[in-house]
């Protein structure tokens, strides 16, 4: 088949499901695109023929994307994979020529596929998982059992927010420090409905730094669409520390550039119980 006819949107989600999910069946590219069983057997064929190693029969209709081999047909990331799980959603990234607008392209933290297949497994299907994790004030490994329930995008970072039986409560994971490979643990008995943090609808109001001018003031009213001078966000509490420093809101002190720190919150009493403490 000539590369002008190949269903390259079908077999960029196909090979996105595979590297990312750990997992892709006929069905998905059935529910995905609305074809026939026929048709999605037929491309899972047509890969196969083309990338002959690319992919591993885990059961009769069931692939994975074998380690050391990269995607062919799709050129996104992390991110472009959680979109979808998110939203059902799927683009296949491109550039068109001549294009009049751009982004920047900040790299990703690198993220084990292996260990985000293993975590996206628990949270659908409510499993407990063991994981070796590090972080900046514990640089050595350290075992953990969590129970995921929601992978975030926070900024430019990944987290997975879940109960960590370690620490006796509801944590976020960076996903970029998890090492090795996850271990299923079983069923867990702890689920979002659980985490006081993540069902608290909070509202952050923040406002122009008084120290501006008036004039500056306004400016910064008119860029947020501010009502009455001030700027109300709903989030999720677990949510409204990574908020807030996404709109460079520093709750701890103010710069001592009042153009530099722009926004401060106004109503810092109402939730300082759900700002992180370090």
């Amino acid at each position: 088949m000539s590369s002008a006819k190949l269903p390259y949107k079908r077999l960029a989600f196909l090979e996105m499901l595979a590297f990312w999910k750990g997992e892709v069946r006929n069905k998905d590219l059935e529910n995905q695109f609305g074809i026939t069983r026929q048709q999605a057997y037929k491309d899972f064929i047509q890969y196969q023929a083309l990338h002959p190693h690319h992919l591993l029969k885990l059961d009769k209709a069931c692939y994975a994307f074998a380690d050391k081999t990269l995607p062919h047909y799709f050129s996104g990331g992390l991110d472009d994979f959680l979109s979808w799980l998110e939203s059902g959603h799927f683009v296949l990234p491109h550039t068109l020529p001549n294009a009049c607008a751009t982004r920047l392209n900040v790299p990703e933290r690198r993220a084990s596929r292996q260990v985000v297949a293993m975590l996206v497994k628990a949270i659908q299907q409510k499993l407990r998982v063991e994981v070796n994790y590090i972080s900046l004030s514990h640089p050595e490994n350290e075992g953990r059992i969590i129970s995921p329930h929601t992978i975030v995008k926070a900024g430019s970072r990944f987290h997975v927010r879940g109960y960590c039986e370690k620490s006796q409560g509801f944590r976020d994971f960076v996903l970029s420090r998890f090492r090795e490979e996850a271990e299923i643990e079983g069923p867990s008995p702890y689920s979002i409905d659980q985490d006081e943090a993540w069902q608290t609808s909070v509202t952050l109001v923040l406002a122009a730094d008084p120290r501006l001018s008036p004039a500056q003031q306004h400016v910064l009213a008119h860029d947020y669409q501010m009502e009455n001078n001030q700027l109300c966000i709903a989030t999720r509490a677990a949510l409204a520390d990574y908020l807030l420093r996404e709109m460079q809101v520093n709750t701890k002190y103010l710069d001592g550039k009042p153009e530099a720190q722009q926004l401060v919150l106004v109503n810092r009493d109402d939730i300082k119980a759900w700002l992180f403490k370090s």
